[in-house]
């Protein structure tokens, strides 16, 4: 709470207590009929009235400047969230771009790579010619399907059965 607010409202709220005597006292001399004391009195319940007004005004403007403080403090948040996001989204985007260039590899050859490389494409034609397919030439590593029982165990697949997997 702004200052300018709590002593606003102190100062009102004890005027407005005090104000309680001199009307007191204006009432009393008014069943007694002394004129001097009520308009002695009626002069007080003025001044603490008027000063209750001033203190009034004074909460309300320190409402006001915390208000607009609020509004700032907002504001500000706003942006420094606004910040953040965009900080996030360009991390993010750097992720991906890093991610989709390390899933790609470059090859560069060298004149003497490509040299070793002809050759070698010549000598896998010939065995070819030669009734040698090139199937047969690559290790082809051949594994059987494996199936695990709900307890992890190990369990042999039946001859005969197809299974399928679509991912």
């Amino acid at each position: 709470m702004h200052t300018k607010i709590m002593e606003g409202i102190a100062g009102a709220s004890t005027n407005m207590k005090l104000l309680n005597t001199p009307f007191r006292v204006y009432k009393e001399a008014e069943r007694r009929g002394d004129t001097a004391v009520m308009e002695r009195a009626m002069g007080y319940v003025g001044d603490f009235a008027d000063k209750a007004e001033g203190y009034q005004k004074k909460a309300e403007e320190g409402m006001k400047q915390e208000a607009k403080e609020a509004r700032e403090k907002a504001k500000a948040e706003q942006e420094n969230a606004v910040r953040k996001r965009r900080e996030e989204r360009e991390e993010l985007e750097k992720r991906i771009a890093e991610s989709r260039n390390e899933d790609t590899d470059t090859i560069s050859i060298s004149e003497s790579g490509k040299a070793a490389s002809n050759e070698k494409t010549d000598s896998v034609q010939t065995d070819a010619d030669n009734g040698i397919s090139v199937e047969e030439t690559t290790d082809v590593v051949k594994t059987e399907p494996v199936i695990y029982t709900k307890n992890s165990k190990l369990s042999k697949p039946e001859s005969g059965t197809n299974i399928s997997v679509s991912v």
